[in-house]
């Protein structure tokens, strides 16, 4: 972001129109996904392809991958061949054992120069059988990663805050700030929970299913509800 003291707003969409909408709302990065097939749902590379072609250099644009596996480059060959700020695979089934993530830094090295691979971590981590973020956060500021997004796996109606406390929000966004990392904070959040984050200043606060229609994760991006978050961060 341009102004580093400010708090962006990261959209997901899932089409090139969603895109049009978010952007026209302010959306100041577009993450492209597919919300019907997980967290972090892998859109079709054609569908990808299509949002980076509409927003055609308006904002960076991500893309989620995924869960991460062994398979992971491969499963997503196609989508490498964009041209995409950040890309992100989830560590849910990742249990880390002594000396872990080296097989996901080979995946990384792999990435076009240019793109930047996310370090995520899933708050609710015990049930996503995932990584503590604590320990993400260690792993990124160890291997000088340049984004860290802080999220929920499960989709159930619980948000990010019925498993951190807004201070533990606040130390993991601190600590990766403090090395210049960007951070975006997601996890089902609504816009009533930024009383309690008030003092959390990640890079960007990650919406989806609150800037759809009837605010659930498979209608339809609404320009005016994005705007409301906009609003709502003093963007």
């Amino acid at each position: 972001m341009s102004d580093a003291t400010r708090t962006g707003l990261l959209v997901s969409v899932r089409s090139a129109d969603e895109a049009d909408a978010a952007l026209a709302g302010g959306a100041d990065l577009i993450d492209v996904k597919e919300p019907t097939k997980g967290p972090l749902g892998m859109a079709e590379a054609e569908v990808v392809a299509g949002v980076v072609d509409r927003v055609r250099g308006r904002a960076p644009v991500s893309a989620a991958l995924g869960e991460w596996s062994a398979n992971a480059i491969t499963e997503a060959h196609w989508h490498l061949e964009l041209k995409l700020d950040y890309v992100k695979w989830g560590l849910a089934g990742y249990t880390p054992s002594p000396g872990w993530g080296e097989d996901i830094l080979d995946s990384r090295r792999e990435l076009p120069a240019g793109m930047e691979m996310v370090a995520v971590a899933y708050a609710d981590w015990e049930r996503a059988k995932s990584v503590p973020p604590a320990e993400v956060v260690r792993f990124a500021k160890r291997f000088r990663f340049r984004a860290f997004l802080l999220d929920t796996w499960g989709k159930d109606g619980k948000t990010l805050l019925d498993f951190l406390k807004p201070a533990e929000v606040a130390d993991l966004v601190e600590s990766v700030g403090r090395v210049g990392m960007k951070s975006a904070v997601g996890g089902s959040l609504r816009q009533e929970h930024l009383k309690q984050l008030k003092g959390v200043a990640p890079d960007w606060y990650a919406v989806r299913a609150s800037a759809c229609a009837g605010g659930k994760r498979d209608g339809v991006i609404d320009t005016s509800r994005v705007k409301k978050w906009k609003e709502a961060i003093g963007g």
